[in-house]
């Protein structure tokens, strides 16, 4: 299975992984984060699966519906075509985001009189048990589970166990997860496929998006929304667990949390596109988080609910992703130090007191957090960390990180100039420390370049946010010869590896996507757009026919790799387009 031929459904409450086949091969519920109802992803011979499909087995070709998360897999078989349209249902309703987990899939005849085939297996997470099935009328319910799970169709229950049948007309199934299906099945789908239509259309029309790469930019935009858990604000890093790095690695991670760092980043690619209640919805869920943490002790994942019970295992039983193992849960990232995080929280609520549009945000209890996580920052500027790449070797003081300590005083001293002016000096006098600092123990004059550690010689891609962080002005020559280095040492196959060490696993043998979209942005930041829109023009037709990126690339096969979709990589798509683009008054 590759990853290339999976597309994404969700509503902000739950998401699913749809294969080409016309399967559903991932899909955890009720959330993000809930042991998964279907996952022959991990698992090929045990894993739950649902598909509807030819009953030739014959794979579709996929589309999402112009602007929207809806997903259509079209299929050509020797009696005749046939499409299944796959959506989560999501519209205003009541002033509220109504999006029920419910999965409703559509399947309709187009030409000839296709045979078809449907198969609805469940597992009863982690286990792999099967759940008991009762039959009703025009229902299965799957008992065994924390809430009722109900599949209800229009189709003959006779046929669910894979029987095949020749489809004549337009066939509905729904799947369920709490409350069922009371009312009449065909008008419900068609009412909530068009309201959902409507809803993703006009949201996209509210996006600011860059003259070129639009399309690349909105599919992004759209694959972001569907990472916000809008229940509590948390944003996911990725949605599934233990898709590796590259093959054979063991680099297998379970991504279906929130990173703090990682929420900074989505939330910033949302301000570029003009969209800021994700912002509002993720203060909350911060605000909530340093209530609970002592001293500010801020993890550097949580939970979508905040909670930290996050303790890494290894599912012995689970064949893997195309057999590659182990199938991690849990993180063990959770517990690590990673300081740079106090820096990017403060970015993230820096726009509530520097953008007019977001007045409304401001609050005394916003503004003393931000006090608060900007003196924790500073204090943590040089200590020893576990990066911004969470390495399980011995930990160094990370150059990235106290870049970000910095950015933090940097930008609260701007804040405490308008509403907070007795603590102005305060954090402008530590911003002036810390930069003096990474300017003496972090450049090498041997390397010509920034490093990753103080006093190390280790090239590392994160550097690269100097240029966006303002750290030097564009023009000076360190800056320069740093995204120089960077992208003469690191590159491969024209793509960027994080760093070269090896962080406890080995070296690293793919492409981390994100670090060729920041490549990008500081060649074009520092007015080398030319050369930014030739790596641009090279990278993104990596993308999936959907649209979609993975977390890592291999660009000798080429293939994707890791966890998928990834945040990361759709916010990098978004940053790298915006800066390589011209503006809007240049091509109009």
């Amino acid at each position: 299975m590759r990853l290339e031929d999976l597309g994404l459904i969700g509503n902000c409450q739950y998401s699913a992984l749809v294969h080409k086949s016309g399967e559903i091969v991932w899909c955890c519920l009720p959330r993000f984060d809930s042991e998964p109802v279907f996952s022959t992803l991990l698992d090929s011979r045990k894993g739950g699966s649902f598909r509807i499909g030819p009953a030739g087995g014959e794979d579709g070709l996929q589309c999402y519906r112009p602007n929207t998360n809806i997903l259509e897999t079209t299929f050509e078989t020797a009696t005749g075509s046939f499409r299944v349209i796959d959506f989560a249902p999501r519209f205003m309703h009541y002033d509220r985001a109504f999006r029920p987990t419910q999965l409703m899939r559509i399947v309709e005849p187009i030409t000839g009189t296709p045979r078809i085939s449907v198969v609805c297996e469940p597992r009863l997470g982690w286990s792999q048990e099967r759940p008991q099935q009762v039959h009703g009328s025009h229902h299965v319910r799957f008992e065994g589970f924390a809430s009722q799970l109900r599949l209800t169709t229009d189709i003959p229950l006779s046929y669910l166990g894979g029987q095949p049948f020749t489809l004549t007309g337009r066939q509905h199934v729904v799947l369920t997860w709490g409350a069922p299906v009371e009312e009449p099945l065909a008008p419900l789908c068609e009412r909530f496929l068009n309201e959902t239509s409507r809803y993703w259309e006009r949201w996209v029309k509210q996006c600011d998006i860059p003259p070129l790469f639009q399309q690349e930019v909105i599919r992004s935009a759209l694959a972001l929304k569907l990472h916000c858990f809008e229940d509590t604000g948390a944003i996911i890093a990725a949605m599934t667990t233990s898709i590796p790095e590259s093959p054979g690695s063991g680099r297998n991670w379970d991504y279906r949390y929130c990173w703090l760092r990682d929420s900074y980043y989505v939330l910033n690619a949302f301000g570029l596109l003009g969209q800021f209640e994700e912002r509002e919805q993720f203060v909350q869920y911060l605000l909530n988080l340093a209530g609970g943490a002592e001293g500010l002790n801020l993890a550097p994942l949580y939970r979508v609910d905040g909670t930290q019970n996050l303790e890494e295992s290894i599912l012995q039983n689970w064949l893997g992703y195309n057999g590659e193992k182990p199938v991690r849960i849990g993180n063990d990232a959770a517990p690590q130090s990673q300081n740079d995080i106090y820096g990017e929280m403060v970015l993230a609520l820096t726009p509530i007191f520097l953008d007019e549009r977001m007045s409304e945000e401001r609050s005394p209890a916003a503004l003393q957090l931000m006090e608060e996580l900007a003196r924790k920052a500073i204090s943590l500027t040089g200590v020893p960390d576990a990066s911004i790449w969470e390495y399980r070797t011995t930990w160094k003081p990370q150059t990235f990180s106290s870049l970000m300590c910095w950015a933090a005083a940097d930008r609260m001293a701007r804040i405490a100039d308008q509403y907070a002016q007795q603590h102005a000096e305060e954090f402008r006098s530590a911003a002036a420390r810390i930069h003096a600092e990474v300017l003496d123990k972090s450049w090498s004059a041997i390397r010509k370049s920034f490093v990753g550690h103080y006093g190390g010689e280790d090239l590392d891609a994160s550097l690269l946010q100097m240029v966006r962080l303002r750290f030097l002005s564009p023009g000076d020559p360190r800056l320069i010869s740093t995204v120089d280095a960077i992208h003469k040492d690191l590159s491969r196959g024209g793509w960027l590896q994080r760093y070269s060490l090896n962080d406890g696993f080995g070296k690293p043998s793919v492409a981390f996507v994100i670090c060729t979209f920041w490549l990008i942005e500081a060649l074009a930041a520092t007015g080398r757009r030319t050369e930014a829109m030739a790596v641009f023009d090279r990278i993104h037709r990596a993308r999936s026919n959907l649209g979609l990126l993975s977390e890592d690339y291999d660009p000798a096969e080429p293939r994707m790799w890791g966890n998928f979709p990834q945040t990361y990589s759709h916010v990098g798509m978004i940053h790298a387009a915006f800066a390589a683009s011209p503006q809007w008054t240049d091509v109009l």
